[in-house]
């Protein structure tokens, strides 16, 4: 079971469409990569590394 992280000021914002998008702030609080390709993943996963495994 994940557990549940609590949404705080600067976890993230909202982009023009209207979508939440996590910071990296968040990111780090969260603990793991999730391996979506997040714009701002601290942990270096990008959706071109995916691409080539």
């Amino acid at each position: 079971m994940k557990k549940i992280i609590p949404i705080e000021e600067g976890d993230f914002y909202l982009t023009p469409e209207g979508y939440r998008c996590f910071t990296e702030q968040y990111h780090l609080k969260r603990g793991y990569c999730c391996e979506n390709g997040c714009r701002h993943c601290p942990y270096g996963f990008t959706k071109e590394k995916a691409n080539k495994l």
